[in-house]
């Protein structure tokens, strides 16, 4: 009669502990950039939906790609630049859309941000964040030097005091603005012609890197780096001697945009997440997080003068800028550029 006593008590307390627990929380997996999505909204929507954020980074847009490629999965929201959505498509990495789900992207988008897109009928893809590739560098060490040109990484004032990007495009394509070419020439003279500048370059570059060049800049270690708009406005916003700068030549032009795993397995949760980024309070809160222009109206409006003058570019300025394309439909093109990239990394 005890054991029968004993037992029932241990079934009930276990059923207790089990009710206090509840069901499970819903983990929505988003594959992105690092440091790129403010903290307090990722609490705010894991509030408002009870579920959990998981965030994992890439540092390239090729890296991202060849991790799903090798067969990774369990991502829910990815967040790549313009030009692979079409690739990810062709590759059946990404799903389509509902846009019945996504109210606040019909009612808010701005279409000035149309040319920064590829796919103007957003069928895979909402745009995040619009970003501009460019130079920052500490005033103080370059002499009261006002800097305006790729010809900055020829400095031997700076030698060895210099990053840039670990990135095939963006680094092949600052040296193509230099020479007068287009970020997306199909020309192998071009290319080559980019691929001799990029190398005499690199006789005063300290490393190629993606992520850490905005705190060695930020620290001194490093006097200028070849960055993100989003990354150096955020170290140059609050500092008199740090300041960033979009090359007189010529720049890319690159939206990052959120896309919908085809191995999602919270695709109603993801829709919410890409909704509840174009709030206009909550894009607003983003904005001033990442420093860089999300494509949401009523947000944009509400910024402060300062904050618009770091991420809204005046017409003039705008018109220098240049979106990359992808050319994994012309596989002879691609190739060239992976050729003249192996050779800049080898130094040959």
């Amino acid at each position: 009669m005890k054991k029968n006593i004993k037992f029932v008590a241990g079934l009930v307390l276990a059923l207790a502990v089990l009710a206090g627990c509840g069901p499970a929380k819903k983990e929505l997996h988003v594959y992105t950039w690092s440091d790129y999505i403010n903290s307090d909204v990722i609490a705010q929507f894991e509030k408002d939906f009870n579920c959990r954020v998981v965030i994992d980074t890439f540092d390239s847009n090729e890296s991202m790609f060849a991790k799903l490629q090798a067969g990774s999965t369990g991502y829910d929201i990815i967040m790549p630049t313009s030009y692979l959505i079409p690739v990810m498509a062709r590759n059946k990495m990404i799903v389509e859309l509902d846009k019945s789900k996504l109210p606040n992207v019909t009612a808010n988008f701005d279409k000035a941000y149309y040319s920064a897109i590829l796919d103007k009928t957003m069928k895979y893809n909402v745009p995040y964040a619009v970003t501009y590739t460019g130079i920052v560098y500490r005033k103080s060490k370059v002499k009261g030097a006002k800097l305006d040109s790729w010809k900055t990484f020829e400095m031997d004032s700076i030698k060895g005091r210099i990053a840039i990007l670990n990135d095939m495009r963006e680094t092949i394509g600052a040296a193509l603005k230099t020479l007068g070419k287009s970020l997306n020439t199909t020309n192998k003279a071009d290319i080559d012609a980019a691929v001799e500048l990029v190398l005499k370059w690199k006789k005063n570059v300290a490393k190629f890197d993606n992520e850490q060049y905005k705190t060695a800049v930020a620290s001194g270690e490093l006097i200028a780096g070849h960055g993100y708009s989003s990354d150096c406005i955020q170290i140059a916003i609050d500092s008199d001697d740090i300041e960033f700068f979009l090359p007189k030549e010529g720049f890319a032009i690159a939206c990052d945009e959120m896309v919908l795993s085809s191995t999602s397995k919270n695709s109603d949760l993801a829709h919410a997440f890409i909704n509840f980024l174009y709030d206009e309070k909550v894009a607003k809160e983003n904005m001033e997080y990442i420093s860089a222009p999300m494509p949401v109206a009523p947000a944009l409006k509400a910024l402060t003068p300062e904050l618009k003058k770091f991420l809204c570019l005046a017409p003039e300025v705008l018109a220098r800028g240049e979106v990359l394309v992808d050319f994994d439909d012309k596989p002879e093109i691609r190739d060239l550029y992976i050729k003249a990239w192996d050779k800049i990394k080898s130094g040959k």
